[in-house]
Parts: structure tokens; sequence; C-alpha cells
């Protein structure tokens, strides 16, 4: 059901291997050629102890960037698998005159291509070298199509009604340019080179098909870098994740992934084991939140910043109370805090495992910072998921005034592949 992990042992032909096996620095210097081997051959000769060295005398790669992630399994790779360091995000049209015929062999270069460099091999095709010293570093590929994917495709009969276009919310700032889109692809990796590589291969892979709509870039903390394993932090500083689904809830799969035998006709059955992911673009208005004093952030979102308990009190993970009231005869738990109005028990049960990245895309004109929450949210059904609960907030949430929805999408996400499947084949073939 999760990702796997593996080592990267028993890759074959690895990006580290690759350079590894050149040997010597000049070696180095004469397969790479050019600007490429002389800088293996300046981080070498001066001592430096960077990937490059490692690769060549053979050592091991480190935990970091040995960790692999499965292309085959029952559900795609990045929904389940934990939060990566960098991520990609973007959107292609099929070009003018493109179908199903296209749509079809793009997804399997796209395919062949994710399944190479999730194991730590170089592309199929003209690799570009950038990520040639590095491990798998847990890559992750991640493809799902849009609601417009499927006239263009002639499968609008196929269409799932899931996938019908989210409802408009009255705080949506949308950009129509940088939301939607017939194919959407996520790309995770915990090095940053490593998540470009893949970009610039899948870019590459499109061709003449297909057509980049938009593309936004986003980072979580590194792994390790806490000394125990910790929920992720967003850029206002607060825990972002507490109350995620857990893949060993019984519940777990039911409300991720859409069941195998329907529900639905039978020519949705291509859906099976896949999943519905919810993409927003939210800028933070980071200036206005930093003026708050750290009472008056911690009433907006119901939780303690440093930890992330709730106000009522005990740990992150404790219950909260909800009809607790203070001595001043109010909510502990202000009725329109972020984390009440969230909370499942508030929405008939409606959850979603989110899986965000934020971003910073540099200083506006006014001089504030571009930058917020890339929302990415899975869910079997987000009628049942995403759209309850974003209503709820919509309606009075009192982290509205500080955030602005400016991009959004909606899209299928099929089941993982088999052996020797590639991505959507049930859709396009089926």
């Amino acid at each position: 059901m999760t990702s796997v992990t593996e080592s990267n042992t028993d890759i074959a032909i690895s990006r580290r291997r690759l350079l590894g096996t050149v040997g010597a620095a000049g070696a180095a210097g004469l397969a790479l050629g050019g600007a490429g081997g002389a800088l293996v051959q300046s981080a070498l000769a001066d001592g430096q102890s960077g990937a490059a060295g490692a690769a060549a005398d053979g050592t091991r790669l480190s935990s970091v960037g040995a960790t692999r992630v499965a292309f085959h399994a029952d559900h795609q790779a990045g929904i389940t698998t934990p939060l990566q360091a960098k991520g990609h995000v973007l959107a292609f049209d099929l070009a003018p005159g493109a179908g199903r015929t296209e749509a079809a062999a793009l997804l399997r270069r796209w395919s062949d291509t994710a399944r190479r460099l999730m194991a730590g091999e170089t592309a199929p095709t003209a690799d570009t070298g950038i990520a040639l010293d590095s491990g798998p570093s847990s890559l992750t590929v991640t493809f799902g199509f849009g609601h417009s994917f499927f006239d263009r495709a002639g499968l609008a009969d196929r269409r799932p009604t899931a996938l019908d276009p989210l409802p408009e919310f009255s705080s949506d700032r949308l950009d129509p340019q940088r939301s939607n889109g017939d194919l959407w692809v996520q790309i995770g990796a915990d090095d940053g080179l490593v998540a470009f590589h893949a970009l610039r291969s899948l870019q590459k892979d499109a061709g003449d098909a297909a057509r980049i709509r938009w593309q936004m870039n986003g980072f979580n903390r590194s792994p390790g870098a806490t000394a125990t394993p910790m929920t992720a932090r967003n850029l206002m500083g607060q825990v972002d994740g507490t109350n995620n689904p857990k893949p060993a809830q019984p519940d777990f799969d039911k409300r991720i992934f859409v069941p195998a035998a329907g529900p639905g006709p039978a020519e949705h059955a291509w859906m099976g084991g896949g999943s519905y992911a919810v993409v927003r673009r939210i800028r933070m208005l980071l200036d206005e939140w930093d003026k708050r004093s750290l009472a008056q952030q911690e009433q907006v979102i119901g939780r303690t910043k440093a930890t992330g308990a709730p106000l009522t009190g005990g740990t992150e993970t404790s219950r909260m109370e909800l009809d607790k009231l203070g001595s001043d005869g109010k909510p502990v738990i202000p009725a329109n805090a972020h984390a009440r109005i969230s909370a499942p028990e508030q929405n008939g049960g409606a959850a979603m495992l989110r899986r965000p990245f934020s971003f910073h895309d540099g200083i506006s004109a006014d001089g504030a910072p571009d930058a917020g929450l890339l929302f990415i949210c899975w869910q079997a059904d987000p009628l049942r998921g995403f759209v309850p609960v974003q209503r709820k907030l919509d309606r009075g949430d009192a982290l509205s005034e500080f955030i602005r929805h400016e991009s959004s999408g909606l899209y299928a996400v099929p089941p993982g592949p088999r052996d020797g499947e590639y991505v959507g084949q049930r859709l396009l073939e089926g």
C-alpha cells in the first residue's frame, strides 16, 4: 500500500556508479568532458569531501542519498511517501492536435523515465548529467489527469464524476493561468539536483506532445534536520499536519484511495487504487502574520506554536477539548480557530491526507515575500474530503485574514503501475 524503500545496492546502473566507474579524477574529467569534468576535477584536487569524491573512491552513499522508492506498487509513489526536502509541481496541456495516441506514448515515455530515475539510474535518452553523482534520494514522480484531459483525449465517457470542477469559494483569488491543466506531475526528492534532474528529463520527454501550463517549486525540512522525526512546520512557524490520517488506521485506505470495485460505472474501474489530488497555491501574508503576538497567532490557529499541542493542553497528538471553557467563560479554542473548524469531528468525519511543500518565489514589488504553501491533499473523493472542509473554512476561519488562495487544480491520480505497465495504461488502453 505505502511506498516501498529499499537499498541502492540492487540498482543496475546508478548515477553514482556511472561516475564511480570512471575512477581517478583525470578519468572523470575525460568522461564528463568540458566544464562538468573540470568541476569534478577541481573538487577532488582541492580535497573537498563532496559527493563526487565519495563516488570516485567507492564509498557508500549516505542513508539520505541511498533511499529508494519503488515505482511499481499498488499506489503511485509520492502519496504516502514521507515528506521530501525538495519538490516541483507542474501541469501540462496536450499540444493542439494531440489526442489519446499521443497521450499514451507520452505516458509510456514518462513512466520509463520515472522508473529509471527513481531507481537511481540515468535517464533513458540524452541524460543531462545533472545528478550523475547522486543516489535516488527518495525521488518520487506522480502523474495525474485533469478534467480537460478527457475531452482532449476523446475519453469523456471515462471521466469520473469525482473529477467535476471544484466549487467556487469566496476567498479564492485564482489565477487561471496557474490552475488546472490536462496532465499533472508531482516530483519530490531529498536532494535538489535529483529533483531538478527529474523535472528537466520529464520536460524533455514531453517533446511536441504537451506544453507546460504552469510550474511551481517547493521545499520542506530536510530529513535528519531534527533530533527526532517531527511533524513539519510551515512558513508561519506552525506545526502543520498533526491530524493527518495514518496508514496504520483501519479506515485509511477507504478515506484516501478509490475502491478497486467502484463505486461508479464499470468504465471508471481504471481509478481503482488511485486517489484524487487537490492542489492549491496558498500565499501567506507573512508580514501581517509576523505583526501578531505569539498569543494572537495561537488563538488564530488553536494550537501552541512551540509544540503544536491544542490550547486545551497536552501534546501535539492530544485530543482537542472543543467544549472546554476558560475563566472568562469563552471557549479555550476560539470558535473561529483554524484547528477547530478543520477538525474531522467538525466536518462529519471528512478527512484528507495533506502532503504539502512550502514555497518562496522572491520578493514582491511592495517588499513582501511571495511565499506560502503548495497545498496538496489526497482523498478517495474530493466531495467528501477537501470540499466540505474548505467550505467551512471559507465561511469563518480566522486564518483567512492571513492567506490568499491563488491557484487551484483537481486531478485524478490512477493507481500505481504493475510490472511492465505505464501509469494510466488501464485508462488509455482499457
